[in-house]
């Protein structure tokens, strides 16, 4: 392989466009190859985003020599099938969260991963932003104290009569949690650094499509820490994320990615005991760049994934015990 990891991207799907801006930025990536489910859609696609090669199918990019990663952007249903057969394909994949809706298909990804000899890993482009790393470092240097208490929240609107969103689809993986709730599983994750919860409970409220449009969860880690997260589909947008220790607390207010992929300072507050505040400012940075050259730095360096497969699975652990406990009004011990 060439220094230059060569990109195509798998779907059509709004999000490409996050991955469109940042592959050019990025250091030795390319963004090479389209594919859609028809030749002309592909073809106007790529001719709009000026990307050189589209493919009319799927199997025709996994296909392409020319290619040697894939992003993955299509419905949450799809991802494991397609991640497996560009694994197979010997392609390494950015997979957008949630990388998969089982174990059994976790599995799969980590098989095809180590029986191909490619790197697949979780595209939460937030987990690669400098603010998440910034936070880690506060926490593991022992500022907060012993962590106590997280919260987290992220919801946004969806209309009701949106028959075509995806987010409302049950039989594509929609949902609040697996959309948005996600992002606030996996920063307590991240954060309290103990590895998945040992028992979740979960409330939900389910809409007139079968997914549920609103999921409160409350998850309980091994050292006693607890974290309590909210997702919306029907809601006012809003976020923010919040850490409790013994000596003291953090205030994220923009956790995950702005939603026009304005890259800007962002800032986190620390309260002491004693009432005194300090902001922290974060430099702009784009957290898409960042996992494309985290691909890249796997691929061509050797180095270990920002999100590796085994904490992929700590988030997934989670978010299944927070569904079936939501489902059945019973706390879930993992």
């Amino acid at each position: 392989m060439s220094e230059t990891i060569r990109w195509g991207l798998l779907s059509t799907a709004v999000i490409n466009e996050a991955l469109i801006g940042a592959i050019p930025k990025a250091a030795r990536s390319e963004l090479v190859a389209v594919a859609s489910r028809s030749a002309e859609k592909a073809q106007a696609y790529a001719k709009a985003h000026g990307i050189p090669k589209a493919h009319g199918s799927y199997d025709a990019l996994l296909a392409d020599p020319d290619v040697d990663a894939i992003y993955i952007s299509l419905p949450n249903s799809l991802h494991c099938e397609w991640t497996v057969k560009a694994a197979a394909a010997g392609k390494h994949v950015l997979c957008e969260k949630p990388l998969v809706l089982s174990l059994a298909e976790l599995d799969a990804v980590v098989a095809a991963a180590a029986d191909n000899h490619v790197t697949i890993f979780e595209a939460f482009a937030n987990l690669h932003h400098s603010q998440t790393q910034k936070v880690i470092e506060i926490v593991q240097s022992g500022r907060l104290g012993d962590l106590q208490l997280i919260t987290g929240w992220q919801a946004f609107p969806v209309p009701a009569d949106d028959s075509d969103n995806i987010r409302l689809k049950p039989e594509l993986g929609g949902g609040s949690l697996w959309d948005l709730g996600v992002y606030p599983n996996s920063l307590a994750i991240v954060f309290n650094q103990t590895g998945p919860p040992v028992e979740v409970w979960a409330i939900q409220v389910v809409g007139e499509t079968g997914v549920e449009i609103a999921l409160t969860g409350q998850l309980r880690f091994a050292n006693g820490v607890v974290a309590q997260i909210s997702s919306g589909l029907h809601s006012p947008r809003h976020r923010a994320f919040r850490i409790v220790g013994s000596e003291g607390m953090l205030d994220i207010s923009e956790p995950s990615i702005p939603p026009a992929l304005v890259y800007k300072d962002t800032q986190i507050v620390f309260t002491g005991k004693d009432d005194s505040q300090e902001t922290i400012v974060i430099p702009a940075s784009d957290p898409y760049r960042a996992e494309v050259e985290a691909l890249a730095a796997c691929v061509l360096d050797g180095a270990a994934p920002v999100i590796p497969l085994h904490l992929s699975r700590d988030f997934l652990k989670s978010v299944l015990a927070l569904y079936e406990s939501a489902a059945t009004g019973t706390l879930v011990q993992l």
